[in-house]
């Protein structure tokens, strides 16, 4: 079996060592701009160039190193007739789980102004916000939504969900479809955003949807930054309707040195690490898939184009 591995930052060796271990026997592949693909069975990639994607026609499937697809989807035509497969969970979700939890828990329990009032040496404690009055809303309840809702229910938190079709999850009120957005937006205290970009959610949180919320609400966001319209965010930020933000995703990356969201204190930034792929889970899992193709049998993950993920 010959498997092409492909990042477009370069960083193969590690992957190529993971699957000579894993799957002893298995030729590994690697290409660069310019050069012709040998024949291969299956691809393994992240950030793909163009010249690549027109040169994977022949392969039984694409698999790619993450849970995100908008980076591959955006070829669309010129992507291969070939099935692609992403990542589902490969030590993701507990990751997310853990963000979602630290950045609700430093709201709630008022650390970020625990830390202001440091910085100018003031002892004054603050009256503590009551947990039924901080209901956490998760948009997408997929692998990683499911875990981080489970995670806060844990806590002991009101959890209310939002997806694109109907979803039952104990102890969680759900809401479906775009006609309930405003009615589960209407009820959340902290919301956390886990939708894949797809051209529906582009630019979801706009200014209307996030004055939607009550106010004093929160934003987490760990998606994709282009879900959010920042400046709506930023305005009504400063307006005093939402409280602040914890973002670890943004329209452009790295975020820009003349960013406005750098200068406010009530945006906290993180560089795109709530949940990191961690490679040896993903090979195996790649590997498990790539062993279901083989055998004729069902395979997890399987993206669809036509709904974006």
């Amino acid at each position: 079996m010959r498997i092409l591995l492909y990042r477009g930052d370069g960083v193969v060796t590690p992957w190529t060592q993971d699957f000579a271990r894993a799957m002893p026997g298995v030729e590994t592949l690697d290409w660069k701009e310019g050069e012709t693909l040998p024949p291969c069975d299956y691809a393994v990639l992240w950030n793909p160039a163009p010249a690549l994607l027109a040169q994977l026609g022949g392969v039984k499937a694409v698999f790619l190193m993450g849970a995100g697809v908008d980076a591959v989807l955006k070829f669309g035509d010129a992507l291969p007739q070939v099935p692609i497969v992403r990542l589902g969970d490969a030590g993701m979700a507990v990751q997310m789980a853990e963000y979602v939890a630290y950045a609700t828990l430093r709201y709630f329990r008022r650390f970020d102004e625990y830390e202001e009032q440091a910085r100018h040496g003031l002892w004054s404690p603050l009256a503590p916000h009551a947990k039924e009055d901080f209901t956490i809303g998760v948009m997408g309840l997929g692998k990683l939504g499911l875990r981080v809702a489970e995670t806060m229910r844990s806590f002991g938190f009101p959890v209310r969900g939002w997806s694109r079709t109907a979803k039952e999850v104990p102890g969680v009120e759900c809401f479906a479809g775009m006609a309930s957005l405003d009615a589960f937006l209407g009820g959340t205290r902290v919301l956390v955003s886990l939708l894949p970009l797809t051209a529906e959610t582009s630019n979801l949180l706009d200014r209307r949807r996030l004055a939607t919320l009550p106010k004093g609400a929160y934003l987490i966001n760990v998606a994709r930054g282009a879900q959010v319209a920042e400046p709506d965010l930023l305005a009504l930020i400063r307006s005093g309707h939402i409280e602040g933000a914890t973002l670890d995703v943004f329209r452009n990356e790295p975020l820009p040195a003349p960013h406005p969201f750098w200068d406010e204190p009530r945006i906290t930034i993180t560089p795109h690490i709530s949940a990191l792929t961690i490679r040896g889970e993903a090979v195996r899992q790649i590997i498990d898939k790539i062993a279901a193709f083989e055998a004729g049998q069902p395979v997890d993950d399987l993206v669809d184009r036509r709904l974006g993920y």
